[in-house]
């Protein structure tokens, strides 16, 4: 594995593991406190990067394999995080735990199978309006947008 790609997974796994720190020091009125950004639960928060976020890897799978990536607009992008959040409104932080170790554990491991090459494969993508590489889609739906949910629940916890 090239110093790249450890470093890649070393960010992602740290992510994960203040994911599911801040997860497992919930307490259950920190679960169900709303979340001013999202419009979520906590709770409902951490599953939506765990099971949404975390799925980056199916992306990543078609910018490697040459795919057409999907033709999402934010409008989308919102309606299926708004989707996500009513169907799983009641989720459980058992469930939640299993949900970010489960999804992190193979996102790293297929990581950590990649090659630069692989990681420099780009994709054009309509969200963002141009090309994106998988390394890219990586660390934008992983690192910056689950860091941005993971400062939101922090910030609604803490208030």
């Amino acid at each position: 594995m090239s110093a790249r790609i450890d470093a890649l997974t070393r960010k992602i796994e740290a992510f994960n593991h203040d994911m599911v720190a801040l997860v497992r020091g919930c307490s259950d009125d920190d679960w169900r406190k709303v979340c001013q950004a999202e419009d979520w639960s906590v709770g409902v928060v951490a599953r939506h990067v765990g099971d949404g976020h975390y799925r980056v890897v199916e992306l990543a799978k078609m910018i490697i394999s040459g795919t057409p990536l999907p033709d999402w607009s934010m409008e989308d992008v919102v309606r299926m995080g708004n989707d996500h959040a009513r169907e799983h409104a009641d989720c459980s932080k058992a469930e939640v735990l299993s949900i970010l170790e489960d999804n992190s554990r193979a996102l790293t491991a297929y990581i950590t199978a990649l090659t630069e090459d692989e990681l420099d494969r780009k994709a054009q993508m309509a969200l963002i309006g141009g090309e994106v590489s998988a390394q890219q889609i990586l660390e934008m739906l992983i690192l910056h947008s689950g860091g941005e949910h993971l400062e939101s629940m922090r910030a609604t916890i803490s208030s």
